[in-house]
């Protein structure tokens, strides 16, 4: 019974490979429509895996209290009797609001303050800008940052504030190409520090995510945080001045008062440009966040000068909007397969009408229904499978391409080549099978008849 069937496969290759132009013709829908939803599903998986991987950076149960400069002057207009309404006075992001949060708020797992300056690093000859970072040894597991070599400083160096960094691999390239970094000295602005680790480098894109506590580690220079406050800059010191020059100073029959406010509206006052809070638990996230929310603003004496930002939730939020477009994308590119299922269905009902003789030759020896519709079904079948292979080379193509050119990550996954595939396969099937029904109805003896 099967030699039967295979007979009428062997037919219909024949066919074919008789009109290989028109078969081409027919598959181009088939390779385009397969050959597009690869590509597409592989520009959606890219875009998926981009935001895994800046999940991953950001740390996981991250939140990121980000410093708001607000006016520094000492007043803020008239009130309703016509006397000056003072602003009141808060200390900014400070250490010690670190330490409050790590020592009252029990669902905190780690916590690092940031503080950043940009100059330029020096060595030997070699001078190249950079941006060092005082951070605390928690900084590097709250961002996953493994080490290439050497050591992260330790808590003794972070308290003494001993003059040791750690660069990313973007310096350590620049600079010690041919020797090993650790042990050697570089210069930042006007301190020389000590390399006692490099990290490992990172080729994930985070363009726009800097506000969302993400940055450029390769371009880095780590150093403890107590370091950056003595060596480099510690605003506190400065806020406290402020402090002490808005209050009317009385004693010695002489009066100071702050200065004019058009100085110090854009200064900022904050001693830290960043507290990183990580939370032990995700469901924690939203008490944990306004917590610190109420403890800040005590803390600032009711000042809102700071923004609390979750960056996960910034990211599956975009998630959510990519997965979306990843949708449309797909759905668009199905479309052309759809189109090539209907070429393919018109293609096979001209073909039956310039068959009928052969049609009825076949039917007049002894071949069955059955047997017509085989071989008018496996032709479409075998075309539209064959489309399915070449769209399938032409989707790893363009996947390529788009990767090599359009700098946009793709991600070709099995499933989406099976997917491709199996549509591709089913559409021969279901657009094949009506041409194929048409062409066993016909009568032997009209059909000799045909001219």
């Amino acid at each position: 019974m099967y030699k039967r069937y295979i007979h009428d496969i062997n037919i219909a290759i024949e066919s074919i490979l008789a009109n290989k132009f028109k078969s081409m013709l027919t598959a181009l829908g088939i390779i385009f429509g397969v050959g597009a939803v690869i590509s597409m599903m592989a520009i959606g998986n890219g875009a998926q895996q981009e935001i895994l991987d800046q999940m991953e950076m950001v740390g996981v149960n991250n939140i990121v209290i980000n410093p708001i400069f607000e006016e520094t002057d000492d007043s803020a207009g008239e009130g309703e009797n016509g006397e000056r309404q003072k602003r009141k006075f808060s200390p900014g992001l400070t250490l010690q609001d670190l330490e409050a949060i790590r020592q009252i708020i029990p669902s905190v797992q780690r916590i690092s303050p940031e503080v950043s300056l940009n100059s330029f690093v020096q060595y030997d000859a070699f001078r190249v800008p950079a941006k060092i970072m005082g951070v605390s040894p928690d900084y590097f597991e709250l961002y996953n940052l493994p080490l290439e070599q050497g050591s992260f400083y330790t808590e003794m160096q972070q308290d003494q504030g001993v003059p040791v960094c750690i660069i990313g691999a973007n310096i350590k390239n620049k600079f010690f190409s041919k020797t090993s970094p650790i042990g050697q000295y570089i210069k930042f602005g006007h301190v020389w520090l000590q390399v006692v680790g490099v990290l490992q480098k990172t080729d994930l894109s985070i363009t726009g995510f800097e506000s969302a506590g993400v940055n450029v580690y390769n371009d880095n220079v780590y150093i403890p945080i107590k370091t950056m406050l003595m060596r480099y800059q510690n605003r506190a010191l400065v806020n406290a001045k402020r402090l002490q020059s808005t209050t009317t100073i009385s004693g010695r029959g002489f009066i100071m008062r702050g200065v004019s406010t058009k100085s110090q509206s854009s200064q900022n006052y904050h001693q830290l440009d960043r507290i990183v809070v990580q939370v032990k638990e995700t469901q924690d996230i939203p008490s944990t966040t306004d917590v610190i929310s109420r403890m800040l603003m005590r803390r600032h004496a009711g000042v809102k000068d700071f923004e609390i930002i979750v960056p996960e939730l910034l990211l599956k939020q975009q998630q959510r909007t990519k997965d979306i477009f990843n949708i449309v994308l797909g759905a668009i590119a199905s479309i052309s397969l759809v189109v090539g299922g209907i070429g393919i269905m018109n293609i096979m009902f001209a073909s039956v009408m310039e068959r009928i003789k052969e049609i009825g030759t076949r039917l007049a020896i002894g071949a069955k229904k059955a047997d017509i519709v085989a071989q008018f079904l496996a032709e479409a079948v075998l075309i539209s499978v064959s489309g399915g292979f070449i769209g399938i080379l032409l989707g790893v193509l363009l996947s390529f391409l788009i990767n090599r050119f359009a700098d946009i990550l793709t991600v070709i996954s099995p499933l989406s080549v099976l997917v491709a595939f199996g549509v591709s396969a089913a559409v021969g099937v279901i657009f094949g099978l009506s041409p194929a029904k048409r062409a066993a109805e016909k009568d032997p003896i009209e059909s000799l008849r045909y001219e």
